[in-house]
């Protein structure tokens, strides 16, 4: 009898796909594990997609679990310890989000240093004036806290512009694309040297709350502060501290401490600090190419029992995908 696999997340014009390239599978396409029947969760072999509420209570009505293909990048969700002690094997959509989080990082950058925000604003007033001089990002030192996919997806982007691109990372290791690698424990001497500071950090014990308010008062002070990891590396009221007392001229978020934020946040009453819902990860490519990584995963692990793509071997380096 031929493995079941079931999706956690619709897949649309993938799915036909799929049962096309793998005739001898069972797939099953769900919008989550709510959508699961006692009768698939006892059979299942695989699951594939991405789903939060993937728990432990879930899993363990999952005896034939083999391997759980999951299309984020992140592994805040699942139960790591549950998945590794009971030998289900797990890969990740590493790589994937990168590319898209990166353009978004390029895209802060150039929003800001070119005053696009300032263009826009003097539109809706009806306002031309042709004496605006933005930035130019030549000769720039670019900070990125963590050395993983999503940072040496930007610096490679940013060596385009010039930009000197310096990392930290847990130990002070190379990393492709990052000029220079300092370990964490450097980071207070290092923030002086940047213009630009983008964090990329994962959530881990090491990382939240990592960034205090000293280390914004020895950043420039003409500093751009970026965060596209985890809302947590820096504690809310202390952001808005430093944002209302001009710390730092100005940040782009994407994530914070507290998702989704309220309509009372006070980030949104301040004019330094431009905010995204959360977003930089979001692709209409994203789906088609965690499936593509998926099928080719999916090939061997039936042929050989193997995963050749993004397997982890290694679930406390998975959890700091980006450090």
């Amino acid at each position: 009898m031929g493995m079941k696999a079931i999706s956690l997340k619709p897949l649309k014009s993938q799915q036909q796909d799929l049962i096309s390239a793998f005739p001898d599978v069972e797939f099953k396409f769900t919008s989550g594990v709510g959508e699961i029947d006692e009768a698939d969760k006892a059979s299942v072999d695989i699951l594939f997609g991405y789903d939060g509420d993937l728990d432990e209570v879930f899993l363990a009505s999952c005896p034939e679990l083999k391997w759980i293909a999951w299309f984020a990048t992140g592994v805040n969700n699942p139960p790591l310890d549950y998945i590794e002690n009971n030998g289900i094997r797990l890969t990740n959509g590493k790589g994937i989000h990168a590319k898209q989080m990166a353009e978004f990082n390029i895209a802060y950058i150039l929003d800001d240093y070119k005053n696009m925000k300032t263009s826009h604003i003097n539109q809706l007033n009806k306002v031309y004036d042709s004496k605006m001089t933005g930035t130019r990002l030549m000769g720039k030192t670019a900070l990125i806290l963590g050395t993983g996919e999503i940072a040496r997806r930007t610096a490679y982007l940013l060596h385009a512009f010039d930009v000197k691109v310096l990392g930290i990372n847990t130990s002070g290791h190379d990393a492709d694309e990052i000029d220079e690698a300092y370990k964490l424990d450097a980071l207070t001497d290092v923030l002086p040297q940047a213009d630009i500071v983008i964090n990329t950090l994962p959530e881990t014990e090491d990382t939240i709350h990592l960034l205090q308010r000293k280390h914004f008062e020895v950043m420039k002070d003409d500093a751009l502060f970026i965060n596209v990891g985890r809302g947590t590396v820096v504690e809310e009221n202390v952001l808005v501290e430093v944002l209302k007392d001009k710390v730092i001229r100005q940040a782009y978020l994407d994530v914070f401490e507290n998702e989704p934020l309220t309509e009372d946040n006070p980030l949104y009453s301040l004019d330094n600090v431009v905010i995204t819902a959360h977003i930089t990860g979001n692709g209409k490519e994203n789906n088609q190419e965690a499936t593509d990584m998926f099928k080719r995963n999916l090939s061997h692990f039936l042929n050989k029992n193997e995963l050749i793509e993004n397997e982890a071997v290694s679930y406390t380096h998975l959890r700091a995908h980006e450090t």
